[in-house]
């Protein structure tokens, strides 16, 4: 009779397999035990069912410090490549644990798939920009309270936004219940309070983006730089300002009857306007650090989706300052029907491109912090 494992194993990708070998070696050498969370987590297990290789690859912050100091990293024979090999799963996992699972197929071809659903987006939202309102409404200057409904009716902004965003936040939820429950299988942990706070702590410094030292990322040189940790950090505060900007101006609309555009001064512009400046140097310089990087620890066939993901991010960041700057010019009303549709793109692509990295990164740092179970 076949084992759980040995059966698993039989099914499983070349992503798994190659995942396996890797950390069944550097289990036994442990030169990089104390070098992040992925290699302190590591050392606690003697077997790497595939849900915790999963967990493992998802807790990798990808800094590849470990493949510079590893003593068997090409072109040694043993040929170790850790970061590679997890990045490789971390991808397959998003698509493993996306919900609806037909929808997940997006993933195989993710910069181009952002980039059609963004057209598409775009497309659908000046279609019916064109076809809802004549060109007199579309092209005029708009100062009153209530100018963007002019161009776009509240109640086809609200279905349509509302409804996609609802729908991606509802196959996140699912999609990261899913991963928590398989990597639980492996291994259980009760988590708390505590754990969540620590886990939200290293999110908010981005300290396994230190290298295990606190002194940044590994570069091309193989010299260390916290670069790539600054320009993650504008975009995660960018794209949560953004949201908080949303939340607010929601709850003015909906619960207090104050309609956009708000003054420059109100809290959804002064938030948005801070996010969208964060989102205009964080992606950018995201790219940059990437180009700039040593290409060996990299998956270079997956570029394609961090790219696509970070334009998005950046455009809606563009358009969405434009908007701010020409609000009350007769440019509102088509810059106005560009941003909302890639804010759609984005929104649509939600659970399917590289934006999911962060909430399966941040369930796997609450299990590391979590006590095990038995």
């Amino acid at each position: 009779m076949l084992s759980e494992l040995e059966r698993e194993t039989a099914r499983e990708s070349d992503a798994v397999t190659e995942a396996r070998r890797v950390m069944q070696i550097c289990n036994a050498c442990r030169y990089c035990e104390g070098l992040c969370a992925t290699f302190q987590s590591m050392v606690r297990k003697r077997e790497f069912p595939e849900p915790e290789l999963d967990y493992l690859a998802n807790l990798c912050h990808n800094c590849t410090a470990c493949f510079h100091v590893c003593p068997y990293s090409p072109p040694h024979l043993i040929d170790l490549n850790v970061p590679q090999s997890l990045t490789a799963l971390r991808v397959e996992t998003y698509e493993k644990y996306a919900w609806p699972g037909f929808l997940a197929t997006l993933l195989r071809r993710n910069g181009l798939a952002v980039s059609m659903v963004t057209a598409f987006s775009l497309s659908l939202v000046l279609v019916l920009v064109i076809v809802l309102r004549d060109a007199s409404v579309l092209f005029s200057s708009h100062v009153e309270a209530g100018s963007f409904y002019e161009v776009i009716g509240q109640n086809v902004m609200i279905a349509v936004a509302g409804g996609t965003f609802g729908f991606s936040i509802l196959a996140m939820f699912i999609g990261v219940v899913r991963f928590w429950f398989s990597t639980q299988r492996s291994s259980r942990v009760r988590v708390g309070i505590g754990s969540l706070l620590r886990a939200l702590w290293d999110v908010v410094t981005l300290k396994n983006l230190g290298g295990g030292h606190n002194e940044g990322c590994t570069t091309r040189d193989e010299s260390y730089s916290n670069q790539r940790r600054v320009f993650h950090q504008f975009t995660m505060w960018g794209f949560l300002f953004c949201f908080v900007s949303t939340s607010v101006a929601a709850f003015y609309d909906h619960m207090m009857g104050w309609v956009a555009p708000y003054p420059l001064l109100s809290v959804p512009v002064v938030f948005g306007s801070l996010g969208g400046l964060g989102l205009l140097i964080g992606p950018p310089g995201l790219l940059w650090v990437k180009l700039q990087s040593d290409s060996r620890p990299m998956l270079l066939r997956h570029y394609g989706m961090d790219y696509a993901f970070l334009a998005l991010l950046f455009f809606i960041s563009l358009t969405g300052l434009l908007l701010l700057a020409l609000r009350e010019t007769s440019a509102m009303g088509i810059v106005l029907a560009v941003h909302l549709g890639f804010v759609l793109g984005f929104f649509l692509l939600m659970p399917y491109c590289k934006f999911v990295h962060g909430i399966y990164r941040f369930a796997a740092l609450v299990r590391f912090h979590g006590k095990p179970v038995g």
